[in-house]
C-alpha cells in the first residue's frame, strides 16, 4: 500500500506541472520524439529533458533511444493508480452525500410534521369561532 501511495504521489507530482500535462496530452495522440515534444515550448533541451525524466520516473511516459532519436510514448497503466484513487474517493463522497440527503429529508419531514395542526387544535379553533359567531 505504501508503494502504491508513493507511485500515486509521483503521478500527481508529475501532472502538477502544466508543461508535463501538455506533454501527456500530446502523447495521447501517439508517440513522438523528444524534439517534436519540445518544439512548442520555449526552453532549452536540457530543461525539457528534466520534464521527460519526471514523467518517466512517475511511470507516465516510456522512452527508448534509437540512434540519436529518443521516442516517447504514454504508459496509461500509470494512470490506473490515480484512477483507482479517484474511484475510491468518489465512492466515499457519494456515500457521504447519500447520508446527507437522508438527513435533510428527515429534517424536512420533521418540520412539515411540526407545522401541521393537530386535530385537537382544530376542534378548539372551531369552538372558538362558533362562540364568536353566535
Amino acid at each position: 500500500m505504501a508503494n502504491q501511495l508513493s507511485r500515486l504521489d509521483q503521478v500527481f507530482a508529475a501532472l502538477a506541472d502544466p508543461t508535463r500535462r501538455a506533454i501527456v496530452m500530446r502523447l495521447c495522440a501517439g508517440e513522438a520524439s523528444v524534439g517534436e515534444l519540445a518544439d512548442p515550448f520555449a526552453m532549452a533541451l536540457p530543461s525539457f529533458m528534466k520534464h521527460i525524466h519526471v514523467l518517466e520516473t512517475s511511470g507516465l511516459v516510456l522512452s527508448e533511444k534509437s540512434g540519436r532519436v529518443r521516442t516517447c510514448r504514454l504508459s496509461p497503466d500509470a494512470l490506473l493508480t490515480a484512477e483507482d484513487w479517484f474511484q475510491h474517493q468518489r465512492a466515499i463522497w457519494e456515500a457521504r452525500l447519500d447520508r446527507f440527503e437522508t438527513y435533510v429529508m428527515k429534517l424536512k419531514k420533521e418540520r412539515a410534521a411540526a407545522k401541521r395542526p393537530t386535530k385537537t387544535s382544530n376542534k378548539t379553533i372551531d369552538k372558538t369561532t362558533r362562540r364568536k359567531g353566535s
